[in-house]
């Protein structure tokens, strides 16, 4: 029976014959020649459409699966983390780079929170997103991690889940400069691998109690 291909970063589609697969775009920006380069790889190996994910994304949907490979090659793009148990891709607003509203850098701090954890294999799936206001563009109340912009920093939230059993994320610290999230940030993820759990962080977070979990990482 057909399946996702995890080593491939390929997700089997409805037909359960063809797959979709999604270049990695860091925070979602992306140059013209980058985009112009997955359309060409779209056209040539016929895929069925091009998708823009909610994780700022471009998929290439309807592959056949001997053109994996090919594809990959030709885009030279490292596949998007979609799939498996391990960080995703980290989910970027405009912030102060971009939209007048922002008061923090949320595509500084966030593309350095990508580059250090994107891919990064965890014992559970693991989200994270980060908005350089209170408007919470990204949706940082309902990642594993959420950091939200604010007039005198950064504000970090924790265990936060839009799934089947929605959470929102629990405030832990605010007021943070960007070496402060790092380290905060380093502090989850260490905790997370070392508990070793196959849930999410809110469900851990609500069978061992908020107090607990901040004291497990220091706070």
């Amino acid at each position: 029976m057909a399946k996702d291909l995890l080593e491939k970063g390929a997700i089997l589609q409805r037909d359960q014959e063809t797959y979709a697969i999604a270049p990695h775009l860091p925070g979602g920006i992306v140059d013209a020649a980058t985009l112009s380069k997955i359309a060409e790889v779209a056209t040539k190996y016929e895929a069925a459409t091009l998708k823009v994910t909610s994780s700022q994304r471009v998929a290439i949907v309807g592959l056949k699966e001997e053109d994996i490979d090919s594809a990959w090659e030709e885009l030279g793009i490292k596949p998007g983390a979609a799939i498996g148990l391990c960080v995703r891709s980290v989910k970027i607003c405009p912030g102060t780079t971009f939209c007048k509203r922002g008061q923090q850098d949320a595509v500084g701090l966030g593309l350095k929170l990508d580059e250090k954890y994107h891919g990064m294999e965890l014992p559970c799936k693991f989200k994270m997103a980060i908005s350089g206001c209170m408007n919470s563009c990204s949706e940082p109340a309902v990642k594993d991690i959420g950091i939200m912009g604010a007039p005198k920093g950064y504000t970090v939230m924790v265990g936060g889940n839009a799934a089947i059993k929605p959470r929102l994320a629990d405030v832990i610290a605010d007021e943070l400069d960007e070496n402060e999230v790092m380290e905060l940030t380093d502090k989850i993820i260490n905790f997370t691998k070392k508990n070793g759990s196959k849930h999410r962080l809110g469900r851990v977070i609500n069978e061992m109690g908020l107090d607990k979990f901040k004291k497990e990482i220091g706070l």
